[in-house]
């Protein structure tokens, strides 16, 4: 049996890796990587995959940057392609970027089984293109692998049979505690002359936020403001380079520092030093809480509700009050953010990859 995944940008690469390696062990299937090029800064793409441990794409589709209209209908033709020359038995698409849409899309066009690996998850913001993508996805998969119980209601309630759906984990959390050994050994505290725990990690990379000059001076001002408290680590984003640069460059105040983007071995142990996080990421918000390390998100809304009510996820959206106030807090010793239990969250233990796997093995066997 043939299978094709899918990758496109830096999270998918982290939930990919656990999945295909799981996969790899049942020596059942023939495994196709294409990348579609959506990331295509060396540090944004290549070094996850060697860090990662993920094998060198077989297809490396190119894209590249452009409109979400753009962006999505050159995956499609592109993909298109491979589809009709590979005939895989069933796609695997991760999280909700662009890339994730256009195969679904191609898969639904060419009837080929199609499988969702973190499905169900909802911000009910349509507003942000990533839940455009995540809905209709959704609606087009076969096999749908949700991280925690918020996305199994999700999909019931939006008619997606229950047979089709299986709660599995986060394979997020797969990457994160396989690395977490090596991440350990990272120098990059000693590159960037810090000590664990006197900083915190700033990530913005949403258009919400930086394509926005007034949102993102407000944004930067009152964070610079903040790490007059503390110093704040900022791995810019390409997008965000030109106009974090210039703004930057204004501020007078504080101790932001802008670096390149990290590995992602070098990241882990970045974040997992941190006195908290603060970021428009999705995935971030789930390391974190799996690392008992505050987040303020820097977002009106969140597709992982359940990090907000484990209570190391706080949304402080833009308002600059509430993230200098919450920034404070921790930095205070305030400690009722965490409302974790002492065994974390079901199912974010470092296997749900092999759940997947198995789900995998037993449709492929009735197939």
């Amino acid at each position: 049996m043939r299978l094709v995944h899918v990758v496109g940008a830096r999270p998918n690469f982290m939930k990919a890796a656990p999945v295909w390696k799981a996969l790899a062990e049942r020596k059942a299937f023939a495994q196709v990587l294409v990348h579609t090029g959506q990331h295509y800064d060396v540090n944004m793409s290549d070094v996850f995959f060697a860090d990662l441990g993920l094998p060198a794409p077989d297809h490396y589709l190119a894209v590249g940057s452009g409109s979400h209209a753009q962006q999505t209908a050159a995956i499609m033709v592109a993909f298109e392609r491979v589809v009709q020359e590979m005939r895989p038995d069933l796609v695997l698409v991760y999280g909700d970027v662009n890339s994730t849409l256009a195969a679904a899309l191609v898969c639904a066009k060419l009837a080929v089984p199609l499988a969702h690996v973190e499905a169900g998850l909802r911000s009910f913001d349509r507003t942000m293109p990533e839940e455009i993508n995540r809905l209709l996805t959704d609606q087009l998969a076969d096999l749908l692998f949700t991280p925690s119980p918020d996305g199994d209601m999700n999909l019931l309630r939006e008619g997606v049979p229950a047979n089709k759906v299986s709660r599995v984990g986060n394979v997020m959390i797969d990457s994160l505690v396989s690395l977490l050994p090596a991440s350990s050994q990272s120098a990059v505290l000693e590159r960037l002359s810090l000590a664990p725990m006197e900083y915190a990690v700033l990530t913005l990379h949403r258009p919400s936020n930086v394509d926005d000059d007034v949102v993102l001076g407000r944004l930067f001002a009152a964070i610079a403001d903040a790490s007059q408290r503390m110093p704040v680590v900022f791995p810019v984003h390409p997008r965000a380079r030109q106009r974090i640069g210039a703004i930057a460059a204004q501020t007078e105040n504080g101790q932001v520092c802008l670096i390149d983007p990290l590995g992602y071995l070098d990241f882990v142990h970045l974040m997992s030093c941190a006195r908290l996080v603060l970021t428009d990421s999705g995935g971030i918000q789930e390391e974190t809480t799996y690392l008992r390390v505050p987040c303020l998100t820097l977002r009106d809304s969140t597709e992982r509700p359940i990090t907000v009510e484990m209570g190391t996820n706080t949304l402080v959206g833009r308002d600059v009050r509430l993230l200098a106030e919450r920034f404070s807090a921790i930095l205070d010793g305030d400690e009722t953010w965490n409302r974790l239990p002492s065994g974390g969250i079901p199912l974010w233990d470092g296997c749900a990859a092999q759940r997947i796997a198995q789900v995998v093995v037993d449709w492929s066997s009735h197939s």
